[in-house]
């Protein structure tokens, strides 16, 4: 057998490895070039070196699966004038798989290689800081190669194309741009990819760029990204084209959609489920990493639908799952309210609007555990239609005493300073958290009811006063330390919480992004926070087991 048969053997079997889609079927306008696929492949292998890492200064080798993409993307013409066949392509693959690094070898070579003239290049992305992570890789290619450098001017913004004969510029321009830029007009796109899709605040830039192909004779639209969470968003309207082209009940011959993922039936705790949803698993993803990050998604559940989004891209229906129901539920002790009079408390208010749910968590250390004791309540006249809103039974849960309907369509706030005082009556209070906006007209009354001013306690909203709360709150449901007595409505609010997370790990539960009404757990946080920042005055949790933290 030829050299040549090989070969071809070999590029039949590549091309072939896209997941779940058939780059044959319906292909009789199209014929496959071998000699164009393996020059692209060739141009990654040949001229380009890993620039960071245990690989640095090695050739850039790329494994099937990344053959395949770029194989597909390049290889594949028309048999009407010999120009692309594919005009756009998404590429879903989790993290840590290498999809920057190749998005820069693809605008190399769209620079560089592909017999554009006065090609114009993008690497786009959702910020600067993202957008110039591509930029920096190819600059790096080109800084490592001698051969690659004489053919390059590099900018600050920007790398063009020079005839290493003459010293001119050949009006080649590679740029990064990003969401941000103040102008999004006026280009003329040979070569784009769209870096981390899921991270697009909308589709302006996206409809920008690929409008701005139309001049072309075989431009790319290359979108790379890891799974977005359920929402409208450019992302996900291009991951659910991708999947009908792919399953075949959309023909578009032009748009190759190469989707990694692991399946909502698939065990994401199994190693077997990792290696599907991840192509270079065991490459530039160690499989001990992976590891620990199942490891802390399970200990963790706010980390849950982070590992499921990021490393498996199953699409989750909020940003950052927290609290694990069955732990909620399990958290089923029976504790009287008689038993806890002149007990020391904390307590937390989350007032929210006068027109939506106001809420009061007085919390009790008992023991090892707390004890939690929230009262509610809604307008009445606005309840029947907060229910088809919300759906929930709020004039049940009224009915039953878990909720107080006041008169009239806002929260009548006399409501409000009556618990107060009677909890300042019945228990041994150290004092009440509350959200400083909107509060101050009720804190004087508050005040002239007899309450000490130093019992109202400012509590901030955002990750300093909030995260080690949120994180003790879910500790206390995880081992088994909270005493809810099942109430209905709090634990509503507890399956409606999303939380949010900034890069330092830090969590606070997000109104913005949860599914429902989270008043009950605010409220039970900032109470939460009192408990673990005031000294005990009483035999409590925190002197026998100290406080937890993550």
């Amino acid at each position: 057998m030829t050299q040549a048969r090989k070969d071809s053997l070999e590029w039949d079997k590549i091309i072939r490895l896209i997941p779940g889609y058939d780059p044959f079927a319906a292909a009789d306008d199209y014929y496959f070039d071998e000699q164009a696929a393996q020059d692209i492949c060739d141009f990654f292998e040949e001229c380009l070196v890993h620039i960071k890492g245990t690989k640095a200064r090695q050739a850039f080798l790329l494994e099937n699966w990344q053959k395949a993409i770029l194989g597909n993307l390049f290889g594949w013409k028309r048999k009407a004038g010999g120009t692309r066949r594919y005009r756009e392509g998404f590429v879903l693959v989790p993290r840590k798989n290498g999809k920057t690094i190749m998005a820069a070898g693809v605008a190399l070579y769209g620079l560089l290689a592909d017999g554009e003239a006065g090609a114009e290049v993008y690497s786009a992305a959702a910020d600067r800081e993202q957008a110039r992570l591509v930029f920096a890789w190819a600059k790096g290619f080109v800084l490592a190669s001698e051969e690659l450098s004489k053919w390059c001017k590099i900018y600050q913004n920007a790398i063009t194309v020079v005839d290493p004969k003459t010293g001119l510029e050949t009006g080649n321009s590679y740029k990064p741009i990003s969401a941000e830029a103040s102008t999004k007009h006026g280009y003329n796109s040979h070569l784009v990819v769209v870096d981390e899709l899921h991270a697009q605040p909308n589709r302006e830039l996206v409809d920008v760029l690929e409008t701005s192909t139309g001049s072309r004779l075989q431009p790319l639209v290359l979108h790379i990204t890891t799974a977005d969470y359920a929402r409208q968003s450019i992302c996900n309207e291009k991951y659910d084209y991708a999947c009908k082209v792919r399953d075949g009940s959309i023909t578009d011959n032009t748009f190759l959609p190469v989707i990694y993922e692991a399946g909502r039936e698939d065990d994401w705790t199994a190693e077997e489920t990792w290696y599907k949803a991840n192509p270079n698993l065991g490459v530039s993803i160690d499989i001990d990493y992976i590891r620990s990050k199942c490891q802390k998604a399970q200990d963790s559940p706010s980390f849950e639908n982070t590992f499921k989004r990021l490393h498996l891209n199953i699409q989750t229906e909020q940003d950052v799952r927290w609290l694990n129901m069955e732990k909620w539920n399990a958290c089923d002790d029976v504790y009287a309210e008689e038993d806890l009079v002149g007990k020391e408390c904390f307590v937390g208010l989350d007032m929210s609007s006068n027109t939506d749910v106001t809420a009061l968590v007085a919390v009790f250390p008992i023991g090892d555990k707390f004890v939690v004791v929230p009262k509610f309540w809604i307008p009445k006249d606005n309840a029947h239609a907060r229910e088809k809103r919300d759906k929930v039974q709020y004039t049940v849960w009224a009915r039953d005493g878990y909720i107080t309907m006041t008169p009239g369509n806002v929260v009548d706030y006399s409501y409000i300073r009556q618990e107060v005082e009677r909890t300042f009556e019945t228990y041994n209070v150290r004092g009440i958290a509350f959200d400083r906006w909107g509060f101050e007209a009720l804190r004087q009354q508050i005040i002239g009811d007899g309450v000490p001013e130093d019992k109202l306690i400012s509590f901030g909203q955002g990750y300093v006063s909030m995260s080690a709360p949120t994180k003790e709150l879910e500790k206390l449901v995880l081992s088994d330390q909270l005493i809810h007595n099942n109430n209905p409505v709090l634990k509503w609010m507890a399956s409606n919480v999303t939380v949010e997370m900034d890069p330092a790990g830090n969590l606070k539960p997000s109104k913005r992004k949860s599914t429902e009404k989270i008043d009950g757990i605010v409220a039970l946080i900032m109470a939460i926070g009192q408990a673990i920042t005031q000294p005990p005055e009483t035999i409590s949790v925190y002197e026998t087991r100290g406080v937890l933290t993550i």
